[in-house]
């Protein structure tokens, strides 16, 4: 709540909180502030305050008034693009063919990352973040093997001189290995390391794809990736995901919609523990999504960043490809220290070396003591053990998080898997996130989740993240208030 103060007055105090969270991105581009009366009640202040606060952020143009309507983030920039070839002809494409605008992604990077609130006091919790608790990662082996590769390597030469192109041959050998433990068949040669996952996401888009490319998505999704590819030049063709995977009959149409040269080039999936659903792909759906790759020759590139968080034979269609149409990424960051930037992508033959070019032509060189000391640590099953004990408390946690959740009247759109729960509050999460931060907390609002921002009443829920009693109470309480 806000406090008197003599040096600062409660419209300025109210004003400079909506001012530092726009900046921050945690209200993005387009978001509607509470209306004067709602936010009055929440911060226990006049409507006289709101008004004044509000006008304040109008003069500093941060916000502009919409007739009839409310108080809106001022959009960043407009959309100018146009529709695909193909819509003005009266083709059968799904209205989801439209150009998608501009996707802010700020709101998930800085806002499920940031500790403390634009006051500087410290968060009481973070259940919508999308990683796990930092003290489940805490671990010596990391120390360890960095010491053990510093003392059994020359420390000098791997600081001083550039690393391997395609990344450290060690790692690349124990990579191997753990695949063919996933019935992923691809030797060290089809192995490029990467600073972590998202940048091998990064790599496969700027060697295949050029400014204009359509590139199929699962809807809902990683906002990052929307707003990466967006970011790019490519036009996103979001593709429902079900509970079997992704939605045949919206890839096949946007396949069709398309002349030839303009038809996708990628489809971008999470297979597995699917981001924020939870959901696996089934064999059968896998099948026949790379039936539609090969008809309509475009690639497939399955991002497995919770494979250390996933169900024993889990279907991933780069097993049942044997990498000929498929792009298989994934890394470490979820299950180790984040800071680690180590990721990997493994691809067909005739695609590494271009791979590689881009590799260098972004990061210069491979960071080959943290390499060389994921490797020992894979070497010694050292990581296999410590995801299996994370395993096993996410599994508890997740027990807990799911009987409080359905207790304080939440609906789970999936059934509850690996480390996210995707559910429904009744209410405009984008409301309830706003209002939850004042309380200190942050949400992942299903807004977030989509290729265009949309109201939703869904959000996602990090099961190791939200096991406490107390904020399930402030949930309801702040829920009831909405």
């Amino acid at each position: 709540m806000l406090t008197r103060s003599p040096s600062e007055t409660l419209t300025d105090q109210l004003a400079n909180r909506f001012a530092q969270r726009i900046r921050n991105r945690l209200l993005p581009p387009g978001s509607r502030l509470p209306s004067v009366r709602e936010c009055a009640q929440r911060h226990e202040v006049s409507p006289y305050t709101v008004v004044a606060a509000y006008d304040q952020l109008l003069a500093q143009g941060l916000i502009e008034a919409r007739r009839n309507r409310g108080f809106f983030v001022r959009e960043s920039r407009a959309d100018t693009r146009t529709e695909p070839a193909g819509a003005e002809r009266g083709t059968r494409a799904s209205p989801q063919v439209r150009a998608q605008p501009p996707v802010d992604a700020a709101t998930l990077i800085r806002g499920m990352f940031r500790q403390v609130d634009s006051q500087g006091v410290q968060m009481k919790g973070t259940p919508g973040m999308g990683v796990l608790p930092a003290e489940w990662l805490e671990t010596t082996m990391l120390g360890s093997a960095v010491r053990r590769v510093s003392n059994a390597t020359n420390l000098r030469t791997l600081s001083l001189q550039y690393g391997e192109p395609a990344g450290d041959p060690a790692l690349r050998r124990a990579l191997s290995h753990k695949l063919a433990g996933m019935e992923i068949e691809a030797p060290p040669e089809q192995i490029v390391t990467a600073v972590g996952a998202t940048h091998a996401l990064d790599i496969i888009c700027r060697t295949l794809l050029k400014a204009g490319d359509s590139v199929m998505v699962d809807e809902p999704g990683w906002a990052v990736e929307f707003a990466r590819l967006t970011q790019m030049g490519m036009r996103i063709l979001p593709v429902p995901r079900h509970e079997d995977g992704p939605d045949l009959a919206v890839m096949a149409r946007y396949c069709e919609a398309h002349a030839p040269e303009q038809r996708p080039k990628l489809f971008i999936s999470v297979s597995v523990l699917h981001n924020p659903t939870g959901l696996c792909l089934t064999p059968s759906h896998a099948h026949r999504v790379l039936q539609l790759a090969q008809q309509h020759d475009f690639l497939v590139v399955e991002d497995d960043t919770y494979s250390h968080l996933a169900p024993p034979h889990a279907t991933r269609m780069c097993a049942l490809d044997a990498l000929r149409r498929s792009i298989y990424v994934s890394g470490f960051a979820k299950i180790l220290a984040p800071n680690w930037r180590v990721g990997y992508l493994a691809a067909p033959p005739a695609l590494v070396e271009r791979f590689i070019d881009t590799k260098l032509l972004t990061t210069l060189t491979t960071p080959s003591l943290f390499e060389q000391a994921i490797a020992h640590c894979l070497e010694q099953g050292q990581i296999r053990r410590h995801a299996d004990r994370v395993r096993a408390r996410l599994d508890a946690a997740r027990s807990r998080s799911v009987q409080l959740a359905l207790k304080a009247g939440c609906r789970f759109v999936t059934e509850p898997a690996g480390l996210f729960g995707w559910v429904d509050t009744g209410v405009d999460t984008d409301r309830l996130a706003q209002a939850m931060l004042d309380e200190g907390y942050l949400l992942a609002p299903g807004s977030l989740f989509h290729a265009v921002r949309q109201s939703s009443t869904l959000m996602r829920l990090n099961f190791a993240n939200t096991q406490d009693s107390s904020f399930w109470s402030d949930f309801v309480r702040i829920r009831g208030r909405l």
